[in-house]
């Protein structure tokens, strides 16, 4: 029995994709037996055992493991029995990274192939961004990354035009870093970022400008010019509230003067006929002239004789304070 599927021992392919794994065999004559195919895993660890995964024997075709990975797995062909006994994966996963044996027996024959396979994923699409204010003469830096994908991940800059990178450019095929330590209006343009592994690759643009930096003395300028400006609208915004507040402060006390002389003076208390020529203390004589009502009507500035005048004696009400 000789097993004579050749080509490389380890086999990249990436995720999603599917393969075969070769496992043509030739028995030789002396080999009557009954013919068995195994396919397995080898394990890492050398104490532990190989985990069977698809055989084949007295024509049944038999299922090992019942999981993800053997439900992607089959006979590339429907009779293993006719000299191949190679193994088909449809949807290939990280999972299925391992080293596979194909062992093929009949007695007295028997012969084996191992076979690695490595699973990876394809980069994602990069992000390209610049580090730096692009200005003349100013170091500025392109950054590239991919979040996904297997290692080892390798990244590639040029420029999308015929130029070539600038020579004083440096980059970093790890990272995604290219630096341009003096930049210049000649190194402005379209730049690519390609990232790479074994089974894909992907790459991403972005627009490298040149500005030329600020006039020193125009910034100075520029920077006075503003800051008087605002200290003088500050000041005609201060003039403006203290005016305020001084006509509202000035009108306030000439409406509270109005107020003051247009008063009414306060009522006074009403008082009784008998109090009207009352005093405080009671008069030094007692008696006190009343002239007779009659005679007062009569009386006229133009009579020169006098009227007699009677006197009526009062009592003082010391209870009430006046007399009476």
């Amino acid at each position: 029995m000789q097993v004579v599927s050749t080509g490389p021992q380890t086999i990249r392919k990436a995720e999603g994709e599917n393969i075969t794994l070769g496992c043509s065999y030739t028995p030789s004559p002396s080999d009557t037996g009954e013919l068995d195919i195994e396919w397995s895993v080898i394990s890492p660890d050398t104490t532990q055992k190989d985990q069977m995964l698809l055989s084949y024997t007295k024509g049944t075709v038999y299922i090992h493991e019942n999981n993800a990975l053997t439900k992607e797995l089959s006979f590339a062909t429907r009779d293993p029995s006719m000299g191949d006994a190679s193994l088909s994966v449809a949807v290939l996963s990280l999972a299925h990274s391992a080293t596979y044996k194909c062992k093929v027996k009949k007695s007295p024959g028997v012969d084996m192939r191992k076979v690695s396979l490595v699973v990876m994923a394809k980069p994602s699409i990069p992000k390209c961004r610049v580090e730096g204010e692009e200005l003349v003469g100013k170091p500025v830096s392109l950054h590239c990354n991919s979040a996904k994908g297997s290692a080892p991940l390798k990244y590639m800059w040029r420029r999308e035009s015929a130029d070539p990178i600038p020579a004083t450019a440096t980059q970093d095929s790890v990272t995604g870093e290219l630096r341009i330590s003096n930049h210049s209006r000649s190194f402005a343009g379209i730049y690519l970022c390609e990232v790479n592994n074994a089974v894909g690759t992907e790459h991403c643009r972005i627009n490298l400008k040149a500005v030329s930096a600020p006039n020193r003395a125009a910034v100075i300028v520029g920077t006075v010019v503003g800051s008087l400006l605002l200290i003088f609208i500050l000041l005609v915004f201060i003039g403006v509230l203290y005016w305020k507040f001084s006509s509202r402060h000035r009108y306030e006390k000439e409406f509270s003067n109005e107020i003051r002389e247009d008063a009414p003076p306060p009522e006074s208390r009403p008082v009784s006929r008998r109090t009207t020529r009352s005093t405080s203390q009671p008069p030094p004589y007692g008696r006190t002239e009343v002239s007779s009502s009659s005679e007062q009507h009569t009386r006229t500035p133009y009579s020169n004789s006098h009227t007699p005048v009677k006197y009526t004696p009062f009592e003082y009400d010391g209870k009430c304070g006046y007399a009476v």
